[in-house]
């Protein structure tokens, strides 16, 4: 049962390729502010991998949390820790159904790539990739960075515009430097005057990471 500051906890996930027990890897893609699962889902269609799992949550009201992520954390509560919550329930869903983390992808893209990052950061295991899309950390300026734990070589990959409105690069580098620290193998591109949107790069970039490896 959850209470009403679980705002999260009841909405739909909407799942894109075959059950978990047939997928060679399962991705849980979270959407941007403002956007739907099914946004997040035509960009996993242009990837054209037919034995992943893609499963795609949605906000509630579209939105994972209030404010900026560079907000005090505390605006973005109680929200923030029910979105943490929706991604820590599919991931546990999919390891009931028989999927280790090593199997398990973790993709976002702008507020939901924020949200992606967050989680990854505060549960640091092996995961098979992350792809935050232009996306952070989440926090003020100068917030304590005190996750624990190890990604265990996890590829992940950060890609962002120089000049992006939402997403100051410098928070981009930061994340970096995190991922890092965290032991994953970090992959970082920062494209000149892109704006917020995804490119063929980054898409490039994310089907390679969700690729089996040859």
């Amino acid at each position: 049962m959850h209470t009403t500051h679980d705002r999260h906890a009841g909405t739909p996930v909407r799942r894109l390729g075959p059950e978990a027990r047939n997928a060679r890897l399962a991705v849980i893609a979270v959407h941007g502010r403002g956007a739907s699962a099914e946004d997040i889902l035509s960009l996993a269609q242009e990837l054209h991998l037919d034995d992943v799992l893609y499963l795609a949550p949605e906000a509630a009201g579209n939105t994972w949390y209030p404010y900026s992520f560079l907000a005090p954390i505390e605006q973005n509560e109680p929200d923030l820790t029910s979105a943490l919550h929706k991604i820590r329930g599919l991931v546990g869903g999919l390891e009931d159904d028989g999927l280790p983390t090593s199997r398990i992808a973790l993709m976002g893209f702008s507020q939901g790539a924020c949200l992606t990052l967050e989680y990854a950061a505060r549960h640091a295991q092996r995961y098979a990739a992350i792809a935050g899309l232009s996306g952070g950390l989440i926090g003020p300026v100068g917030h304590p960075r005190n996750y624990s734990g190890s990604l265990g070589g996890t590829p992940v990959f950060l890609g962002c515009s120089d000049v992006d409105p939402h997403i100051p690069v410098a928070r981009v580098h930061e994340s970096t430097q995190e991922f890092r620290r965290l032991e994953a193998r970090v992959d970082e591109r920062i494209y000149p005057g892109m704006g917020h949107t995804v490119n063929l790069d980054e898409l490039e970039a994310v089907r390679q990471l969700f690729s089996p490896v040859r």
